[in-house]
C-alpha cells in the first residue's frame, strides 16, 4: 500500500483497491461528481454510484460517523471521508473514499479501507499541491513571458512595472543570451544558468522556440572568482550538449538588438567545438541612416503609426506594429510568439501591406520595412549625423546633395552579377538613404568576409530567401545549398537559415553595392 502511494498515488492505489474488493473504488466530490476512479475490469456493471453516494451523504453529516455502508442487493457499496484533518466551519466537505464490491462482503475489507484512508488522503493532498504549484510556475513563466515580449516591442516602462512583482529586477544595460538545449530539459539548464550568475539575470522560456532559453543578464559581468568561467562558458560547460551564444552590450530598451544578435552568435556557436560564442562587432544600419533616414522611416510608417481600427476589436496601430516586429523577427513562428491564429497574422499582414503600399511577400519591401522599425527604435541621437552644411541644402560649386543624385542604371556585365531588386513605390527614397558614405561603409563591413564568393548569397536573396529556386539557379540540390548557407553563416558570423535571420541587412548591404557600383563614376 505505502509502495503504491509512493510509486502509483491515487490512481495505483484506487487500482489496488479494485482488485482487492473484485469492483469499483474512487473518489467522490461531496455533490456525486466522480473524481479519481477504477474497476477491476473494463466496464464492470455496478450500481449508479453518483446516486449512492447522493444518499449516503446526508447520512454521514447527520449521523457524525466515520464509515457508512448501503447495500443494494447483489452490491454493497462502502463510504469514508478520505480528509484526516476535522473540517472546520464554513470548509468544503471533505471527499469520499467510495468501494463496490459484490455481497458478501470479503472478511477485512472495511479494515482494509480503514487503512488506506490515510495514504489515499496524503497523496491527494500531495497531487493538489503539486497542481497548484504547475499553475504557479505557469503563471511565472508566462509573465516572464509578457515582460519579454514588451521589452522586444520598445514598451520599456510598462515592462519595467510588470516585472516589479518578479525577481531579480531588470538590469540596465543587458547582455542577451540564447541557449538552446536538448529535448525538455530547459527547466534543469535554467537551474544550471542560475546557479551559474548567482541568480542575477531574467531567464525566459522562448515562446517561439521550444529548445531555447533566453537570458536577459547584466552586462557588468559578476566578478569571478580566480579560475571561474563566464557565464555562458560555464552554461556550455556543465550542459554537455547546450549551445550558448551571447550579444554585445546594449541598453535595456534595445532588448530586441540584443536578441537578434545572441540568435546569430548561437549560428556560429554550433560550429564551434567549445558550443559558446559572442557576437562580433557590427554596426546597426539603422545607426548609419542619419537624420535624412529616420524622416524617410517616419514618412514610410506615418499610415501606420496614424492607423484608427474602424471597430473596437480590430489591431491598432500598437498592435500592427508589434505584428510587423514579430513577423520580421519570427516569420511564421511570430503565431507562438504573439499567441494569435496563423490566419489572423496574414490578416494583419495583409492590412500592413494595405496601409504601407508594400507588398510584404517581397525581400525588397521586408528589408526597408525592417530597416524603418529599427530606425524608429533606435534613439535619433546614436544615429550618424548628415553631412555638413556646405553640401545641404544649397551646395557649393561642385557639390551634388544626395537627394539630387540620379537613379541608379542597371548593373551591366562589368559589375558583375545582377543586382538584388528594389523595393516598391510605397518605400520610395530609400535608395538615396543606402547611397550615404555611412551606409556605404557599414555595407563594406558586412560584406567584407564573402567578398569575391557572393555568388550563393546573392543568388539566394534574388530568389526571395528561398532554397528551393535558389538550388535551381545555381544549378544544385536543395541540400547543397543549405550547406553553402550554412558555411556562410559561419563565414558572416549570423543566422542565415532561421529567423531571425540576417537576410535583411545582407540585401540592404548588397543593394548599396549595386547603387554605388552603378553610378556614374564608378566604372
Amino acid at each position: 500500500m505505502h509502495r503504491l502511494a509512493r510509486t502509483g498515488g491515487t490512481a495505483g492505489l484506487l487500482r489496488w483497491l479494485a482488485g482487492r474488493s473484485e469492483g469499483w473504488a474512487g473518489i467522490v466530490g461531496p455533490d456525486g461528481t466522480v473524481l479519481h476512479a477504477a474497476a477491476r475490469t473494463e466496464g464492470a456493471m455496478v450500481p449508479d454510484v453518483a446516486a449512492l453516494v447522493a444518499a449516503s451523504a446526508s447520512a454521514l453529516a447527520e449521523r457524525g460517523v466515520q464509515a457508512y455502508s448501503v447495500d443494494t442487493g447483489e452490491h454493497t457499496a462502502l463510504l469514508l471521508p478520505v480528509s484526516v484533518v476535522p473540517q472546520g466551519a464554513g470548509e468544503p466537505t471533505a471527499p469520499v473514499l467510495a468501494v463496490v464490491t459484490p455481497r458478501p462482503v470479503a472478511a477485512g475489507l472495511a479494515v482494509l479501507l480503514a487503512d488506506v484512508v490515510l495514504p489515499l488522503s496524503l497523496c491527494l493532498r500531495a497531487e493538489t499541491l503539486e497542481r497548484k504549484r504547475r499553475r504557479v510556475d505557469l503563471a511565472e513563466s508566462r509573465g516572464r513571458e509578457a515582460v519579454l515580449h514588451l521589452l522586444m516591442t520598445g514598451q520599456l516602462s510598462i515592462a519595467q512595472q510588470v516585472a516589479g512583482a518578479l525577481r531579480p529586477r531588470l538590469p540596465d544595460p543587458v547582455r542577451v543570451c540564447v541557449v538552446e538545449c536538448s529535448g525538455d530539459d530547459r527547466d534543469e539548464v535554467a537551474r544550471v544558468c542560475v546557479d551559474a550568475d548567482g541568480g542575477r539575470s531574467w531567464i525566459v522560456r522562448c515562446p517561439v522556440y521550444a529548445r531555447h532559453l533566453i537570458l536577459v543578464m547584466p552586462a557588468e559581468e559578476k566578478v569571478p572568482e580566480p579560475g571561474a568561467a563566464a557565464v555562458d562558458e560555464t552554461v556550455a560547460a556543465r550542459v554537455g550538449d547546450c549551445v550558448v551564444g551571447v550579444s554585445e552590450p546594449v541598453p535595456l530598451a534595445d532588448t530586441a538588438t540584443g536578441y537578434r544578435q545572441a540568435f546569430h552568435a548561437l549560428a556560429v556557436a554550433r560550429e564551434l567545438p567549445t558550443r559558446h560564442a559572442r557576437f562580433g562587432a557590427s554596426p546597426d544600419p539603422a545607426l548609419a541612416v542619419g537624420g535624412v533616414g529616420r524622416r524617410w522611416a517616419d514618412e514610410l510608417l506615418n499610415p501606420l503609426l496614424t492607423h484608427v481600427p474602424r471597430r473596437a476589436q480590430d489591431p491598432g496601430s500598437q498592435e500592427l506594429l508589434a505584428t510587423a516586429t514579430s513577423w520580421l523577427a519570427f516569420s511564421s513562428h511570430a503565431t507562438d510568439h504573439l499567441k494569435v491564429h496563423r490566419n489572423t497574422l496574414t490578416a494583419r499582414l495583409r492590412l500592413i501591406g494595405e496601409l504601407l503600399g508594400l507588398d510584404l511577400h517581397r525581400l525588397a519591401d521586408q528589408s526597408a520595412l525592417d530597416l524603418a522599425l529599427r530606425v524608429r527604435a533606435t534613439p535619433a541621437p546614436a544615429c550618424t549625423p548628415d553631412p555638413a552644411p556646405g553640401c545641404a541644402p544649397d551646395p557649393a560649386p561642385g557639390c551634388v546633395p544626395e537627394s539630387a543624385q540620379p537613379a541608379p542604371a542597371p548593373l551591366s556585365a562589368p559589375y558583375g552579377p545582377a543586382p538584388v531588386s528594389g523595393t516598391s513605390q510605397a518605400a520610395g527614397g530609400l535608395d538615396d538613404i543606402l547611397r550615404r558614405p555611412a551606409v556605404r561603409d557599414w555595407a563594406d563591413t558586412q560584406l567584407a568576409p564573402v567578398l569575391g564568393a557572393e555568388e550563393t548569397l546573392r543568388t539566394w536573396l534574388r530568389c526571395e530567401a528561398r532554397l528551393g529556386p535558389a538550388a535551381a539557379e545555381l544549378g544544385i540540390s536543395v541540400p547543397g545549398a543549405r550547406k553553402r548557407l550554412t558555411r556562410l553563416e559561419t563565414l558572416l558570423q549570423r543566422s542565415l537559415l532561421r529567423p531571425p535571420s540576417a537576410r535583411y541587412d545582407l540585401w540592404l548591404a548588397l543593394r548599396s553595392r549595386d547603387l554605388v557600383a552603378s553610378s556614374p563614376g564608378n566604372g
